[in-house]
This record gives C-alpha cells, structure tokens and sequence, in this order.
C-alpha cells in the first residue's frame, strides 16, 4: 500500500501520523535539528474524565509525553512516548492521577543535551511547579529530574524562548495566573538563575508563545477563561524581559473575537525562511480530550504589527506573498 502524503495544513481538522492515527501532542511545541523538525506534546489518547470534582472539570489521566519527527512540516512519524507515566507511585511527579501539561523542548549547545520543561500538577491545581527532563537523543527516553517552583513562584501554563545568543527563558503563569514571570535560564537550562521580572500584572494572561523577528520580541497569549475560548493578546518589547507594549488581538476576520475557537501554544521559525513563523494552537475539545485538533496558521509580519487570519488551507508558499 502506498503511503498517503499530505502537502498542505488543514488547520482543525484530523491530522494523522504515518500510521493513520491521530496525533497526540497536545499544549506541545516543535524544534529542529540537522534537516528533523521533532513535535512534542500530551498523549491524551485516553478517557476524558468530567465531572466537578476534576481539576479543571475536564482530564485525562496522564499518558505521557509523545514525540512525532517530520521533515517537511506535513507529514509525521510515530516516534512514541519518549516520557512515560508513572503508575505504581502515586507521590511521583509523574504518577497517572497527577498534571503533565504543556511540554516545551530545547537543546542545549554545550551539554549537547535535550532539555524538556513540563508544568508538572496535581488535580487542584495547587502544586503548581515545573518539572524538567533531559535526554541526549531527541527522540528520547527522557530522564525525569524533579520539579520545583522557580525562585519559590507557583508555575502553571509557561514556555521556554531560546535566543539567538543561547540564554533561554521561561516564561510562566505565576500568582495564580495573575502575572506572567520571565526567568533567565541556568547555562545548563536546568534551572532558573535569581534572575527574573514580572510582567502584564494583574492582568490575567496564559498560554504564553513568543517569538523574535529582526529588533522585536513578540508575545502572544491567552486570557484565563478554563476550557472556554476568548481573545488572543499580543506584545512586543525590545528586551527580552520587557517592559512589554500591549498592541491587542492578532487574530482577525471572523471568530477572531475568539481566536477561533482555540489557544496559543507555541510559535514555530520555518527553518531556511526568513521571516516566516507558524502560530500553534489547540483546538480543545473538552469533553472528548484526544480527540482536540490542532490549529496551525501563518503570522504576517509587518514592522511592530502581527495578523493571524484563518485559512481553511495553506502551504509554506504563502510565506513568499506575507
């Protein structure tokens, strides 16, 4: 049988992997390396728990951490979990009861290790830490190395930003969602140093992706709504660390109101495409979990503005007419 390609995004819809399943990297984030693009994201392949006495009224009990590689962008192989639940030891950050969201991978120039930052929880909500992983190969088996709070601030949805001189940066949720921190990273991308600032105070902001192009730094957002959608934010700032200028939605046409239905997850650099950045987003489906589509779309890029307009189908062509 001659394997089916896929040559286009079809933003929201079922998107399989190279055995004809659906993909489970879910609130992930793609890297590349040596001509591989890795996407990493939750497994939620299994039964969506609801009910009021669930953290967020929607869960799945952990799986794991799946990896896909791909080296056009449309088509993916199965590369597995590359970090798996823990199911005998319910203290363990990893146990299947526990909260494994959002994982985001970096590699690290001068450990030539794979660093992955997950928000590591429990079903309140309350544990709020991040948890790190490393692995030297990026399709794993990670090693799971602990979690903790950064500089004793609760964590929830975050992201990690590699610069162009290799300082990364985590950027999180902190004071129950209320601020968003960003801390500079050890040179080991480990921990964090005592190097930090706050910012959008009081301003309730998660589902942070951010991106550079030329002398800006962009962030874009999610307001803090649970499972229901509303307006994306962005900002921009000439350091890393802010101070941040809020611009507004970067979404437009209709549903921009509610960035088409889905969040903010990463931002992806098209390698060898100057200029051309991919928008991630989940399109949850909070009753039936695994089954949450992926929103991929093109960010047009105009001096300090960004657009993010939906289009039923596109190619990475579209980046020579943005």
């Amino acid at each position: 049988m001659t394997e089916k390609k896929q040559s286009a995004f079809y933003p929201g819809k079922v998107w399989l992997d190279n055995n004809e399943k659906s993909i489970q990297a879910h609130g992930g984030c793609v890297i590349y390396i040596n001509g591989t693009y890795y996407w990493y994201g939750e497994d939620k392949g299994g039964i969506t728990i609801s009910g009021e006495h669930v953290g967020c009224g929607h869960r799945v009990d952990v799986i794991g951490i799946h990896c896909y590689s791909s080296i056009d962008l449309y088509n993916w192989k199965d590369e597995g979990l590359v970090l798996c639940a823990v199911e005998d030891n319910p203290e363990h950050d990893l146990h299947v009861s526990r909260v494994v969201e959002r994982p985001k991978v970096v590699y690290n120039n001068k450990t030539n290790q794979y660093v992955m930052w997950l928000h590591i929880d429990k079903s309140d909500y309350c544990y709020a830490r991040t948890g790190v992983a490393i692995s030297s190969s990026p399709t794993g088996p990670f090693e799971y190395r602990g979690s903790f709070q950064p500089n004793e601030h609760d964590s929830r949805d975050f992201t990690i930003f590699k610069d162009s001189d290799n300082k990364t940066y985590l950027f999180h949720s902190s004071e129950w969602n209320k601020t968003l921190y960003i801390n500079e990273l050890t040179e080991n991308y480990l921990n964090v140093t005592n190097q930090y600032s706050r910012n959008f105070v009081e301003q309730s902001r998660e589902s942070p992706a951010v991106f550079k192009y030329e002398n800006y730094y962009y962030i874009i957002t999610s307001g803090c709504t649970g499972w229901e959608p509303n307006a994306a934010q962005y900002a921009i700032s000439q350091s890393i660390v802010g101070p941040w200028s809020v611009i507004g939605n970067p979404c437009v046409g209709e549903k921009a109101d509610k960035t088409f239905f889905a969040q903010s997850t990463y931002v992806l650099p098209v390698e060898g495409m100057k200029g051309a950045f991919i928008m991630m987003l989940d399109l949850w489906t909070p009753d039936d979990l695994g089954n949450s589509r992926y929103v991929w779309l093109p960010i047009k890029i105009a001096g300090e503005k960004i657009q993010i307009e939906w289009i039923e189908k596109w190619d990475l062509s579209i980046f020579h007419s943005l």
